[in-house]
């Protein structure tokens, strides 16, 4: 009799609905909390995508998008035959090459410094140091370079004590990638070092116990054991700050530029910004934002294949 009835109730249980819409039905609370985050991508992301039309137009804003007339390619074709086209693009690649080159790897190297430090206020000190400078705004944060590095600055001051004369920082033109450069490495280093460090705290304390038992230095002990646990961060950020190779900051250039550099210091982001909203051709500034995109994602999508080959890690 009892066995008769839980088959009864058994049967009168609904099973569970498969598929999407039973997942929904299951978790729509959870799906509920990403809503936001998913209404924001697609407003300020995906939204704005409907203008890159511009770009084929004749746009003029009295005619509306549609209204303007279609040019097809016309715009792509001026700027390639610009003779201000190889100049920016140059001035683009050598200065985020430059960038990486240099800012890749020194956050990974501070990281592993401060794992091996002992005394632990010094690390908090040097961590607070460090991370210190990522939260300057970047208009006072370029004024504080030219300060530093103005005729009568700090390091000027320094260098005249042992050589009795200064150096002219701020108009050596050719020296503009290099402030550029260094002055982003020291601005992000602590802040990009913390995703190297919270990958070095998983790493397993009994590994290193293994290996000094062993007499493994701590040179062998970085190379055999933090480097390859935090290879796989590596290769994730180093895919993505590939992806971003002619996306060079737009607003640290622009402070930057100085009339006596602008050879050097014009880069795409700049000329957009000087076409498209100083000059008002939005058509224009539109195609070589749409080219930096393009060329970005295609470069993106070659590293990130040859990643998965190579090291069988990549985005997707």
């Amino acid at each position: 009799m009892v066995i008769e009835q839980r088959n009864q109730r058994a049967a009168t249980v609904k099973p569970k609905s498969k598929g999407l819409t039973g997942q929904l039905k299951r978790t729509w609370v959870l799906y509920l909390f990403v809503l936001p985050a998913l209404l924001y991508i697609a407003i300020f992301n995906y939204a704005p995508l409907y203008g890159i039309q511009i770009a084929f137009r004749d746009y003029k804003p009295m005619d509306g998008i549609w209204g303007s007339a279609f040019v097809g390619f016309k715009h792509f074709k001026t700027f390639f035959t610009s003779y201000q086209f190889w100049d920016l693009l140059r001035n683009t690649l050598v200065i985020s090459t430059y960038s990486l080159l240099a800012g890749f790897p020194i956050p990974i190297v501070f990281a592993l410094l401060l794992n091996y430090l002992k005394s632990g206020r010094f690390r908090k000190v040097s961590q607070m140091v460090t991370y210190a400078p990522h939260f300057i705004s970047t208009v006072v944060f370029c004024g504080m370079i030219f300060i530093f590095l103005a005729n009568d600055g700090i390091f000027n001051q320094v260098i005249g004590l042992f050589t009795g004369r200064s150096v002219d920082f701020i108009g050596n033109a050719k020296g503009f990638k290099h402030i550029y450069v260094w002055s982003g490495v020291m601005q992000g280093m602590g802040f990009n070092s913390i995703i190297y460090i919270s990958a070095l705290t998983a790493v397993s304390p009994e590994l290193h116990e293994a290996a000094i038992v062993d007499g493994a230095t701590k040179l062998q002990r970085i190379r055999h054991i933090d480097l390859p646990a935090i290879l796989p961060t590596a290769i994730i950020l180093l895919i993505m700050s590939t992806g971003q190779i002619l996306n060079v900051g737009f607003e640290k250039a622009f402070l930057l530029q100085k009339p006596i550099n602008l050879q050097y210091s014009e880069i795409i982001s700049t000329y957009v910004y000087k076409i498209g909203i100083t000059k008002a051709q939005y058509s224009y500034s539109t195609a070589i934002g749409l080219f930096n995109n393009l060329v970005s994602f295609i470069v993106l999508v070659i590293v990130n294949k040859i990643s998965s080959q190579t090291a069988k890690i990549s985005l997707w």
